[in-house]
C-alpha cells in the first residue's frame, strides 16, 4: 500500500506572482526505501514530479491542464497543491484506460469540483477546452504535459508498445480510436464521453502493408535511424509479422552492426518511429504547442517533458523562438523581443541521482518550462 509523506508548500515570490515548490520527500510501497517521488503506484510513476510542480503552479487559486494525464500522478501532485487554495484542474487523456484508472485515484477530488475530466487528445487542447469551459473562460493559469509512455502501457504486452515483451504489433495509444482523431467530451460528471470511430490502423498496418520506401522513410523521420531502407527491406522479406518478437528477431540480424548494445538502440529506434507514425504524435505535440500561447496567459507558465530528441527540439525552439525553426526570435524597430515565450529553463531539468535510481525509466526525461509574454498570439 502506497502512502503519501506530508509535503512542505513554500510560497515564493518570484516575477511578479507567488509559486509553489513542492519539497516532499519520498515513500515506498511498505517500505522505508525512498522513491522518485511521493505519487507513484504500480500504474505508473510520475517522473520529475516535485519539479513539475515548482516550476508551473505561479498562483495556487488559478486553472491549470495536465494534458497527459496517464494515471494521474502529476495530477495528484498538483492537486495537493491547488486544491487548499481554491485551483482547479483539467486533466485530458486520449486512452480510456488511463482516465478510469485517474477517475478512480482522483475521485475525491472530482466529487469535491476541484477537477475535470476529458477525453482527448493533448493536440485537440483547444476544442476540448471550448466545449468544457465555453468560449469567454479566462485564460489558463498552466498546462503541463508529460510526453513519455506510461509504465503501465509499456508493461502491458497486448499494447505492443514494449520490444522486451511479446504481443501484437498494435502500439495504439488508445485502442479502439481512429488514427489521428480526437475525442472529448465530460468524464464523470453524468455526461457522455464523445469517441471517434473504430480504427484498425497499428503498427501492423506499416509493417506489413506498406511499400519499403514508405515504411524505410518512418524508420529514418521518426527512429533518426541510419540504416532506415536496410532495415525496412529485411522487414518486407520477413512479412508477414504479426507480434513484437517476430519484429524483433528481424530487427537483431537486420543492420550492420550486431553487438547487443547496437541491437539494443536498434530496437529502441524502430519501436519508437512505430509508436509515432501510428499516434501521429508529431502532429499532436506541435498542434497543442501552436495553441498554448493563446490558451495561457501573460505569465502563465508552459511544462514539457520531453523523452527524445525529436520533441526535445521542438519544445526547445518554440520556448526560444515561437516557431519549430531555427530563426531568432522576433523583435521591433528597436530590437525589443517580441516572443511569445520567455524560457526559464536554460537548461533542461534532468532526474536527480536519487530518482534515477527509484526509477531507470527517468533517465531520458526532460523539462522545459516556459513563461508566457505579452507578445504573440491572441487567445483567440
Amino acid at each position: 500500500m502506497l502512502y503519501i509523506t506530508t509535503s512542505l508548500l513554500t510560497v515564493l515570490g518570484r516575477g511578479g506572482g507567488s509559486r509553489i515548490r513542492c519539497a516532499t520527500l519520498c515513500a515506498g510501497a511498505s517500505s522505508d526505501t525512498p522513491r522518485a517521488d511521493d505519487f507513484g503506484t504500480d500504474y505508473h510513476v510520475p517522473v520529475l514530479c516535485a519539479e513539475a510542480v515548482s516550476w508551473l503552479i505561479t498562483d495556487p487559486a488559478g486553472t491549470y491542464v495536465d494534458g497527459t494525464l496517464g494515471g494521474g500522478g502529476h495530477s495528484a501532485a498538483l492537486l495537493k497543491a491547488l486544491a487548499p487554495h481554491g485551483g482547479r484542474l483539467i486533466g485530458l487523456d486520449r486512452d480510456p484506460e488511463a482516465l478510469a484508472t485517474a477517475r478512480q485515484r482522483l475521485g475525491s477530488h472530482l466529487d469535491a469540483d476541484e477537477m475535470t475530466l476529458m477525453r482527448s487528445n493533448f493536440g485537440a487542447l483547444p476544442s476540448a477546452l471550448r466545449m468544457l469551459r465555453g468560449d469567454a473562460a479566462p485564460l489558463l493559469d498552466g498546462l503541463l504535459l508529460d510526453l513519455g509512455v506510461s509504465s503501465h502501457q509499456l508493461d502491458e504486452a497486448s499494447r505492443g508498445f514494449s520490444f522486451m515483451r511479446d504481443g501484437p504489433l498494435d502500439m495504439r495509444m488508445a485502442q479502439g480510436a481512429a488514427r489521428g482523431s480526437s475525442s472529448s467530451g465530460g468524464f464523470g460528471d453524468g455526461g457522455g464521453v464523445a469517441s471517434a470511430a473504430s480504427s484498425a490502423f497499428t503498427a501492423a498496418t506499416i509493417v506489413n502493408e506498406w511499400e519499403p520506401t514508405a515504411l524505410a522513410g518512418v524508420l529514418w523521420k521518426y527512429g533518426e535511424e541510419r540504416e532506415s531502407r536496410r532495415i525496412a527491406r529485411a522487414i518486407v522479406a520477413a512479412r508477414p509479422l504479426h507480434s513484437t518478437s517476430e519484429l524483433v528477431t528481424v530487427l537483431k540480424t537486420a543492420g550492420s552492426k550486431r553487438g547487443p548494445k547496437e541491437v539494443s538502440r536498434r530496437l529502441s529506434r524502430v519501436f519508437q518511429a512505430l509508436r509515432i507514425e501510428v499516434n501521429q504524435e508529431m502532429a499532436e505535440l506541435e498542434a497543442v504547442l501552436t495553441a498554448a500561447a493563446g490558451l495561457l496567459r501573460p505569465g502563465g507558465r508552459l511544462a514539457v517533458m520531453s523523452y527524445h530528441s525529436l520533441e526535445d527540439r521542438r519544445v526547445k525552439r518554440l520556448l526560444r523562438t515561437g516557431s519549430f525553426s531555427d530563426d531568432t526570435p522576433p523583435k521591433d524597430a528597436y530590437g525589443n523581443v517580441l516572443a511569445p515565450w520567455v524560457p526559464l529553463t536554460r537548461q533542461p531539468v534532468t532526474p536527480s541521482a536519487a530518482e534515477l535510481a527509484a526509477n531507470s525509466r527517468s533517465r531520458s526525461v526532460r523539462l522545459r518550462v516556459g513563461e508566457r509574454t505579452e507578445h504573440g498570439p491572441s487567445a483567440s
